[in-house]
């Protein structure tokens, strides 16, 4: 955990009372003015970001449901929390307390840690084991087990699969085993990646088997 960067946006005086009270003294902690860079930065680099959100902002963060980083909102108490719910996204209303404001931050560094261990790369898509979803471009899909599993497959072969390895892998079966179960499952995921993401072109196949 001591490579968490915590990153402040809207606020310097916060910044400027953390540093002083020396609260998070074991982590970086750092300030930006610009919104979009925070964001992007985030994004790239996985910081933990507090935002203080002022009222021009809130539809920017009421649009962007999914961020793929840990983040604190810290608004005003009109603000509708249910606008800002998210699994790494923690709200604050103004006033609220430092020991608060503390609690939420170790919870989101914990939550973050264990997301992490539980992310897998592949190609274009993020695979969440733990949350059994899939995610691109601030899209997300649920998927069941077993499609959780057939993708962890994928993840650990570069090559191609056969029909036989998929069956015994994620389903159990013998290679003798009669069934389109295989083929079904792609068919229906092909077509959930379809119509979430757009993409036609998610699992393909050769003579040696699948592949992404």
């Amino acid at each position: 955990m001591t490579n968490i960067t915590i990153s402040i946006f809207g606020n310097k005086i916060f910044l400027e009372i953390i540093n002083e009270i020396k609260l998070f003294s074991k982590f970086k902690v750092q300030y930006y003015e610009n919104l979009n860079l925070c964001v992007q930065d985030a994004e790239k680099y996985n910081l933990l970001v507090v935002f203080f959100v002022k009222k021009k902002d809130i539809n920017y963060f009421s649009k962007k449901k999914i961020y793929n980083f840990p983040s604190i909102l810290i608004t005003e108490s009109s603000t509708p929390k249910s606008i800002f719910s998210s699994e790494l996204r923690e709200q604050l209303y103004i006033p609220f307390s430092i020991l608060e404001f503390e609690r939420k931050v170790i919870s989101l560094i914990a939550k973050n840690e264990f997301r992490k261990n539980s992310l897998i790369r592949l190609v274009d898509y993020t695979i969440d084991k733990n949350g059994r979803k899939i995610m691109k471009n601030n899209l997300e899909l649920k998927l069941s087990e077993k499609e959780i599993n057939f993708l962890i497959l994928f993840s650990n072969n570069r090559e191609p699969i056969n029909r036989n390895l998929v069956l015994k892998k994620v389903w159990n079966y013998s290679s003798e085993s009669e069934t389109h179960t295989v083929e079904t499952h792609i068919h229906r995921l092909r077509k959930k990646i379809l119509e979430k993401f757009g993409d036609d072109n998610f699992i393909k196949n050769n003579n040696k088997g699948y592949y992404i």
